[in-house]
């Protein structure tokens, strides 16, 4: 798999950055340690203009090309997950109860290569701001960098970037136009009734039962409210009640998430869930309130710039290698927020037959670095060629 061969000199440097970083993992805005690991190798590479503390630990860095130009936003996630790593790898986390288990220490790496090729080529117009980002998992960091006025403050035009895929033979790129990652909401309901002795349930009014028919009724959301061509999952993933086989409790919770890619989806969600626990509420006779928090929205690639990307991977690996078409998952990413604020897309590489996603077992792929370096390189040198 073709590399630029720059890129390819240093890809054991790169190595060593990634294992250091994935030994030092850190949570949600308080990658501190992992803003300062970035910014010693930014100062390493030459590049002078580095500004700490966005949405808390977030590192924006320039490096300016040759002559005046636009500006094009590179973003790489830090964050690492709570998860007890069980790789038994060299390298494995240091911090009990953390590990990267999603690839931000191999994103945190791809952009330093494609960061040191960049400002010791500058083979570019204009500028290019490289995102370090806090807070992916948990928290939103994107949409907190957003809202500080990132893009505004350093004139990014157009916004990148990648995630790798585990299941996806390693080197492939893929990307595909308009939505590709779903919207994340969450929803609590906490139910009321009143307990008792279990041989007596005519004396109570059982929130267990209650929870049961909200939970199924929920259901009908699905089945019933949405067109069945506009993909939604409704998951309830949590039901807490009761402390003892003979007790019938007071309460219950329950607990889930809502996946969509159409806000008239999320809104009707939303609208549906609320009658649904009233109703079902008054049926049988307790009371339910829900809290319905809409999380990250979906991540919706710009689909000129999702074809540009494709080509501009096509740069680095075989034509066959770049798959590009509507292919919606129904994971979410905060990216969404920077492609809601501006033109750009959200592109996958595959790391080969690992582990998956947030698991114990999962290391990321150190052989594709240098390849999603190089497409950093390619996006950058392709939208704003030098003059």
């Amino acid at each position: 798999m073709p590399v630029i061969n720059r890129i390819a000199g240093f890809a054991d440097d790169m190595k060593t950055w990634r294992r250091h970083l994935h030994a030092h993992p850190e949570l949600g805005f308080e990658c501190h340690e992992t803003a300062a690991y970035v910014v010693d190798r930014l100062k390493e590479f030459g590049i002078e203009e580095i500004h700490t503390g966005i949405a808390t630990s977030g590192v924006v860095a320039i490096i300016e090309g040759q002559g005046k130009g636009p500006t094009i936003g590179l973003r790489a996630d830090m964050d690492a997950l709570p998860i007890i790593e069980a790789t038994g790898a060299e390298h494995a986390s240091t911090a009990p109860g953390r590990m990267h288990a999603c690839g931000h220490d191999g994103h945190t790496t791809m952009l330093l290569g494609a960061a040191r090729y960049l400002a010791e080529t500058r083979n570019f117009a204009g500028r290019v701001a490289l995102i370090f980002q806090p807070a992916e998992e948990l928290g939103g960091g994107a949409g907190v960098m957003v809202k500080e006025g990132v893009l505004d403050r350093f004139g990014v035009e157009q916004v990148y970037a990648v995630h790798n895929a585990p299941g996806i033979a390693a080197g492939t790129f893929m990307t595909g136009p308009g939505p590709v990652l779903a919207s994340d909401d969450t929803f609590h309901i906490h139910v009321k009734g009143q307990g008792g002795h279990a041989a007596n349930p005519q004396e109570t009014r059982d929130p267990i039962m209650a929870a049961v028919g909200i939970a199924q009724a929920l259901q009908t959301i699905i089945s019933r409210n949405h067109y069945a061509r506009d993909e939604m999952v409704l998951s309830v993933t949590q039901i807490h009640a009761g402390t003892a086989d003979n007790v019938i409790p007071d309460t219950a919770y329950l607990n889930g998430t809502i996946r969509s890619f159409v806000p008239e989806v999320r809104d009707m969600a939303k609208r549906r869930m609320e009658e649904i626990v009233k109703g079902q509420a008054a049926a049988y006779g307790v009371e339910a309130e829900l809290d319905y928090q809409y999380g990250y929205p979906p991540t919706v690639n710009d689909p000129d710039k999702a074809a540009f990307a494709a080509e501009a991977a096509r740069g680095v690996v075989a034509s066959d290698q770049v798959i590009f078409r509507e292919n919606r998952e129904m994971g979410a990413e905060d990216f969404a927020y920077m492609l809601q604020a501006r033109p750009g897309a959200y592109m996958v590489i595959g790391q080969g037959d690992t582990d998956g996603l947030h698991q114990p077992g999962y290391d990321f792929n150190d052989d594709i670095a240098p390849l999603g370096a190089s497409y950093f390189v390619r996006l950058v040198e392709t939208a704003q060629p030098a003059r």
